[in-house]
């Protein structure tokens, strides 16, 4: 299945493997997409303008957003929606069926500095990433920032504008700066999307 931008074909296949071709792309009225040989794309992966993915995985039927940057090795599940302006940096993981809000920011560095003790820009030898995981079906709301070395659990919602600072529960919804629990989502027959 061809990769698609707003309707427009793209070069390359989005068929689940990694690709040799480059799949660079500067169509006429359809914006920059920059998309590096060794990202793996599953089926009907759709794109908006002016994206930059590069030693990634994204699952089938995914959507990702305009000016979205996703780094060497994250991945992004089936059917996720990463919405526009979202950084996904390496050691991010986000499984399937998860909502990603417009400008949500990820971490991958509890302590990041620009140079060595020696005074040396630092070099990807000089620091360790730190991993993070999205559960299942979560959904993080527009401007969060998800600091490094959290899960955020299954069907988990956080609330826009929020700063998380630590693992957040299945079926929990989390707010503010530090993100604090709210309230859970029930989960009992008949009442899925209420909360209690």
């Amino acid at each position: 299945m061809a990769i698609r931008t707003h309707g427009w074909p793209l070069s390359g296949q989005g068929d689940g493997d990694s690709h040799d071709e480059s799949r660079a792309s500067g169509l006429p009225g359809n914006g920059y997409v920059c998309i590096a040989p060794d990202v793996k794309l599953g089926k009907d992966v759709k794109f908006a303008k002016f994206i930059n993915l590069y030693g990634c995985e994204v699952g089938d039927e995914a959507k990702i957003g305009a000016f979205v940057e996703i780094q060497k090795n994250a991945k992004v599940g089936r059917r996720c929606k990463i919405s526009s302006h979202t950084f996904i940096c390496e050691g991010v993981t986000i499984e399937d069926y998860v909502f990603v809000g417009h400008g949500v920011t990820f971490t991958n560095d509890s302590y990041p500095r620009a140079t060595t003790p020696t005074g040396e820009l630092q070099s990807e030898n000089d620091w360790k990433v730190e991993a993070t995981l999205v559960r299942r079906g979560a959904s993080i709301g527009s401007g969060a920032t998800i600091l490094s070395n959290v899960v955020i659990g299954e069907n988990a919602i956080v609330g826009a504008g929020s700063v998380v600072t630590s693992d957040v529960p299945a079926n929990a919804i989390v707010a503010g700066n530090p993100a604090r629990l709210l309230r859970y989502i029930t989960t009992e027959p008949g009442a899925p999307n209420e909360y209690q």
